[in-house]
């Protein structure tokens, strides 16, 4: 078997020392395996399978960590052996930094870094531009799995974050826990799923996540990005739009790679845009569209990003005769009938509001709004939202009906209806990411107010700005918190990762 040579275990009590090491295993082995394909594309018999291996990060402790206890993360749950594969540390190399100094810190002990065994498939050595199906014959394609690793979704679960993970048996027959909620392959797989259903590369996205279900929302971030490029101090250094078009802010230069960028002919199924912050501290936003499935696909591989929130501005349906069209609503709590993540997570696990979250986004509608107290009453709402995958729910069966959506929407409170926001809120929950909710009632279908085209689209025109607005106010707040504050404990388990 070919492999690149290999670099021994390392012990460091520095962790840009751990990182450097790290990073140097991960550059050899991509290497490794890129020159390795070339070879085989330009026709080349290798002889021999060709492998590379993730780098690992190890810690062991004896003790309990004595970590100040408002923490939310940065520290193992007890005695034992913790690990965890890495990968890209172009990408993840400020995340990684933070996780490292946080063990060193709070538990004192040193960190072992080395190759570890689980292959890199030799699809996510490929850099960003390169298409290698565009090259292979159909013969050598079916050559490449004897030559090299492939992706294995077996290495790609989600045990680790549902909370059924087994850890594997080490040499001294004792477990080894994990130290992150994604190995490197699951990690690497959502990278590359995120080129595909975002049609950006994954290095732009930032650490806040707007998601929105209506394209009217995206016209409207996309003129305030260009309009935020125009300002030549203004706080945004870049705005990224699909295809990797990149536009700078007024005054700065082009950086390399600028002009790679090509608006592809048609969007890509879940388009995102970037309003980027040297610090990474900007604003994402990803038109989702319609349905739970695409609420639970890009969250999926978002959340491999470790965002620091992600808040769902779209529109819903309101279920009370005392709300009017353009009323906002915040979810405090939400009915899950999406069904998308009953397997992963269980419909008795309650997905609880988050103070932050909440306050910055109720702090913004006043802001934008310019009402407060028993005004702010007026156009918004705090309760629950009802999340459901039938596009057609307001084709009820007759009231009579036990069954019947509209009595278990009543029973439960709920004052809104959308198919979006429980799945993104429950992934959020999931995958320990910060999450919030804010909804414009846009229709009444219960009280016989349903969309008409002209009305939809007059009503959008008139609201979308301002709900946009109040998006971005409340994201400047939660940045303003600071990072801590924002991760909260009630997202952590009892016996928890200790990367965030």
């Amino acid at each position: 078997m070919a492999t690149p040579t290999l670099l021994k275990a390392q012990s460091f009590t520095d962790a840009d020392a751990a990182l450097a090491h790290a990073s140097t295993i991960y550059a050899a082995g991509i290497a490794h395996l890129r020159d390795s394909l070339q070879r085989f594309v330009a026709g080349e018999t290798l002889g021999q399978h060709v492998r590379a291996c993730y780098p690992y990060l190890r810690v062991h402790t004896d003790t309990v960590a004595r970590a100040d206890s408002r923490l939310a993360y940065g520290f193992v749950a007890g005695p034992g052996t913790y690990e965890t594969t890495l990968t890209r540390p172009d990408l993840f190399g400020d995340y990684y930094r933070e996780q490292f100094s946080l063990l060193l810190k709070n538990h004192g002990v040193s960190l072992e870094v080395g190759m570890s065994s689980q292959p890199i498939p030799v699809h996510f050595s490929l850099a960003e531009n390169d298409h290698l199906e565009g090259s292979l014959t159909r013969e050598r394609r079916l050559l490449l799995r004897d030559q090299f690793d492939l992706p294995d979704l077996a290495a790609m679960d989600d045990g680790i974050a549902n909370g059924t993970h087994e850890p594997e048996l080490g040499h001294d027959g004792k477990p080894k826990h994990p130290l992150s909620l994604f190995t490197a392959p699951r990690v690497d797989y959502s990278l590359h799923r995120l080129r595909h259903y975002t049609g950006t590369a994954p290095d732009h996205f930032q650490n806040f996540i707007l998601f929105t279900n209506y394209q009217f929302y995206i016209d409207e971030f996309v003129r305030l990005g260009h309009d935020a490029m125009a300002q030549a101090d203004g706080e945004y250094t870049a705005f990224v739009e699909p295809g990797n078009v990149i536009t700078r802010r007024a005054g700065s230069p082009r950086e390399p790679g600028d002009d790679t960028g090509i608006a592809p002919p048609r969007l890509p199924q879940m388009p995102a845009y970037h309003l980027m912050r040297g610090d990474r501290a900007g604003i994402t936003m990803v038109n989702i569209g319609v349905g739970p499935a695409n609420a639970k696909t890009i969250t999926d591989h978002i959340a491999v990003l470790r965002p620091h929130a992600w808040i769902m501005l779209g529109h819903c349906a309101g279920l009370r005769n005392t709300q009017a069209l353009g009323d906002y609503v915040l979810a405090h709590g939400y009915v899950r009938e999406d069904h998308v993540l009953d397997e992963e997570l269980p419909l008795w696990v309650p997905i609880p509001p988050l103070a932050e979250v909440q306050v910055a986004l109720e702090s913004a509608v006043e802001e934008i709004t310019q009402l407060k107290g028993y005004e702010l009453k007026r156009i918004m709402r705090t309760g629950t939202v009802a999340s459901t995958d039938n596009r057609n729910w307001e084709l009820l069966p007759s009231h009579h009906s036990a069954t019947t959506p509209e009595r278990r929407f009543s029973q439960s409170r709920a004052i809104a209806l959308d198919m979006e926001s429980a799945t993104i809120a429950a992934n959020g929950f999931r995958f320990r990411v910060p999450y919030g909710t804010l909804l414009c009632v846009s229709d009444k279908p219960l009280h016989g107010e349903i969309k008409l085209p002209g009305m939809a689209n007059t009503f959008y025109r008139e609201r979308v700005d301002q709900h946009l607005r109040i998006g971005i106010r409340a994201v400047e707040l939660l940045r303003d918190q600071g990072v801590d504050q924002l991760h909260s404990r009630k997202l952590r388990s009892f016996a928890e990762v200790a990367f965030q």
